[in-house]
């Protein structure tokens, strides 16, 4: 445990080299399939792993959601990954990963923690249509060790928004401001379902056009197909496009050389890359700023976004 705790501590800034570093866990083996699946997190989002510490249990919260711990002071919910995917297993969970999102810590309950891996974002594949739908759309890219197990990433973005959902989640997005403004176009790329959802929601709330990918790579090619149209009619490509958004996580090609690729072609003069991402520290965004992000944005704060796109769209 403590040699991956110092793994962990170690990471590397890997910001536009498309690679990134993922914690390997297993969740117990399934009962109905008699597998033990492998599973994996950006390394950047964990704070610690540890035996899983006494858990206050609390009422009237989701079947996946054990309770709460409280870690240096601080209460954090603690997530059973097995009971949220509906996974049936034959033990039960011995350890839990502590992460970090948007600035709001979590517990994940898991069996085992494996290894940390370093790969490239183009070894992560799209993952089939039929594992996303057993999987309930929470796979967001898998890829295969030289051992031919497949380690799937979990998208913990749709994990956190499904058990940690509270009643002002509507009224926020009913708040959002239309922009009051004919011919505007935003591109955004996300590999999540969820923040998709929430990005087109609250661009449809400001009433703003909207075009979208799945992933870095995908972006690039339907970006580089409206630089040539823009190019072959003659027209400047900020008269049709005006903001290209980013998650920073994607499988095939990450936000940051997405974001280089953007920077290094000339035709994209002028129309501004805002990064919108989960990875919330200081450090994460000054690694943005690094690639030539123009500015950041955290996930799930729908009214921060459409300030923001609100100044950059004026």
């Amino acid at each position: 445990m403590s040699d991956l705790l110092s793994k962990i501590d170690a990471r590397t800034k890997l910001a536009g080299t498309n690679k990134l570093e993922i914690l390997m866990f297993t969740l117990g083996r399934d009962t109905r399939t008699g597998r033990e699946e492998t599973f994996g997190i950006n390394v950047f989002k964990v704070r610690e792993v540890m035996r899983i510490p006494e858990i206050t249990r609390a009422p009237e919260m989701p079947n996946s959601v054990e309770g709460m711990v409280s870690l240096r002071g601080t209460l954090v919910p603690v997530i059973n990954l097995a009971k949220y995917i509906g996974m049936v297993t034959d033990c039960l969970p011995e350890i839990m990963i502590v992460t970090e999102y948007n600035g709001h810590t979590q517990g994940f309950l898991v069996r085992a923690v494996d290894n940390i891996l370093r790969l490239d974002w183009s070894a992560m594949r799209v993952p089939p249509a039929m594992l996303m739908a057993e999987m309930g759309g929470m796979v967001t890219a898998i890829t295969e060790l030289k051992d031919k197990r497949l380690v799937m990433l979990l998208d913990v973005e749709k994990v956190l928004a499904e058990t940690c959902r509270t009643d002002t989640d509507e009224m926020i997005f009913k708040s959002v401001q239309p922009l009051g403004k004919e011919g505007r176009t935003v591109f955004f790329a996300d590999d999540s379902s969820v923040a998709r959802h929430q990005i087109a929601r609250t661009l449809d709330a400001m009433q703003v056009k909207h075009l979208s990918a799945i992933n870095g790579r995908q972006a690039w090619i339907e970006l580089e197909k409206m630089a040539d149209y823009a190019e072959a009619s003659n027209v400047a490509l900020k008269s049709l496009l005006q903001v290209i958004l980013t998650d920073v996580e994607m499988p095939e090609m990450d936000g940051y050389m997405l974001t280089r690729k953007i920077k290094a072609d000339k035709r994209f003069n002028g129309i501004p890359v805002l990064m919108h991402s989960s990875l919330s520290s200081s450090s994460n965004q000054q690694l943005g700023k690094s690639v030539g992000v123009d500015e950041y944005v955290p996930k799930f704060e729908p009214q921060k976004l459409s300030q923001t796109l609100a100044r950059l769209l004026a």
